[in-house]
């Protein structure tokens, strides 16, 4: 557990570097750039899907390599990188810069991370290994938008000063990453199917993934609920509050989802989470009171807290051990390729059609991904699976 807790302090200290710029970023491309809303959306679902499809081919290398942590610390370090662009965006081609390399550096270490997580746990307590790891991750999101908010305000909206100063929680987050041990490769070649062997993997598997993309489909960026806020009235340093609200309910939830998720199975925690997701953005949609998107955003984090470790745990559960960095690079490619057509969408639909289309789409398609996982997937529980046959 001790690997578990510090590459949770790896990952809250990367938050905070994150969420220190994240909710600036619709407010600097729309107030100080000039860029429109579906400029926003063009350059969340481009960098978003392009490091997508990192994802799968690190978690590949790192099965191949037998090593996690160099790939892992690559990718931390050129997150960090990235946010120099922000610092010195003239235009918002700077940001897609900056976002692109942010992102590449996301796509890198998200397999390789999430595999020594599985290696340093317990295999009938992957739930929660993946709640712990991220409730601490969003705690780090928690801290990083309070500092945001603050220095926001002292600093009278000073987006370059924040930038600069979001650089240091990631530099030292990525120096704490070189202290993480990893198990010595075994000897001898390791047997990796090429790209994890689709044809072999289980049909549970292939139907949650199946699932899994339809959903993403309709889970457009999040800068698209920010920018619903403002549009009904919240100023800048509001709309920081609102995505701080949202992500303490999400540190709230996520390590009892996991640990629930470990004695009850997966399936009725990401129905009731797709689901969750689903009203919230009809919520959205239907939303004309401020207090309505105070509350919206509360349960947003709930729904972000019930699936996303959950759906990292049952992906480690019903894969090859021999292939599990790179199936989890194929669920973390699905979930954030997505991004772009969704994006693209949900860009499209505002421009044309009004800002409350978008969320009218996504509670569709979160309606319809929870129908899917409840009827298509069959039952899951922690104690069928094919990681413990081999455990």
């Amino acid at each position: 557990m001790n690997t578990v807790l510090l590459l949770g302090m790896v990952s809250l200290l990367t938050d905070v570097s994150s969420e220190m710029v994240y909710p600036l970023l619709s407010l600097y491309l729309t107030g100080v750039l000039g860029a429109t809303p579906a400029i926003v959306g063009i350059i969340e679902g481009i960098a978003e899907s392009l490091a997508s499809l990192l994802k799968t081919y690190s978690g590949y290398l790192s099965d191949r390599m037998q090593r996690r942590k160099p790939l892992a610390i690559l990718g931390y370090g050129s997150a960090t990188v990235g946010k120099l662009f922000l610092y010195f965006a003239a235009s918002w081609g700077w940001v897609l810069a900056g976002r692109v390399v942010d992102r590449f550096g996301k796509g890198l270490r998200t397999a390789p991370r999430d595999a020594l997580i599985v290696e340093a746990s317990d295999a009938n307590r992957l739930g929660h290994s993946f709640g712990l790891h991220r409730a601490m991750d969003t705690l780090g999101a928690v801290v990083g938008i309070a500092v945001a908010y603050y220095l926001f305000t002292a600093t009278q909206g000073q987006y370059r000063r924040i930038f600069l100063l979001s650089m240091i929680p990631a530099i030292i987050g990525v120096l704490l990453l070189f202290r993480v041990q990893e198990e010595k490769p075994g000897k001898g070649a390791v047997k990796v199917l090429p790209l994890a062997g689709w044809r072999s993997l289980s049909p549970r598997l292939k139907a949650f993934f199946l699932v899994a993309f339809i959903f993403t489909l309709g889970n457009s960026s999040n800068q698209f609920l920010l920018l619903r806020a403002n549009h009904l009235g919240f100023e800048a340093a509001d709309v920081i509050l609102a995505y701080l609200v949202s992500n303490i309910a999400y540190t709230v939830s996520a390590y009892p989802a996991g640990r629930l998720s470990d004695h009850i199975g997966r399936k009725t925690l990401l129905v009731l989470g797709y689901v969750f997701y689903g009203l919230v953005y009809f919520g959205f949609a239907l939303a004309s009171q401020r207090f309505h998107v105070w509350f919206l955003f509360g349960v947003y984090g709930l729904y972000s807290g019930l699936t996303e470790g959950v759906e990292k745990a049952l992906v480690a559960e019903l894969c090859p051990s021999e292939s599990r960095a790179t199936m989890l690079g194929i669920h973390a490619t699905l979930v954030g390729i997505g991004l772009l057509p969704a994006s693209l969408i949900g860009g499209f639909l505002w421009k044309m059609i009004g800002p409350e289309a978008p969320f009218y789409f996504g509670g569709v398609m979160g309606i319809l991904a929870a129908s899917g996982m409840f009827l298509v997937v069959p039952r899951l529980t922690p104690t069928a699976c094919p990681m413990h046959e081999s455990a």
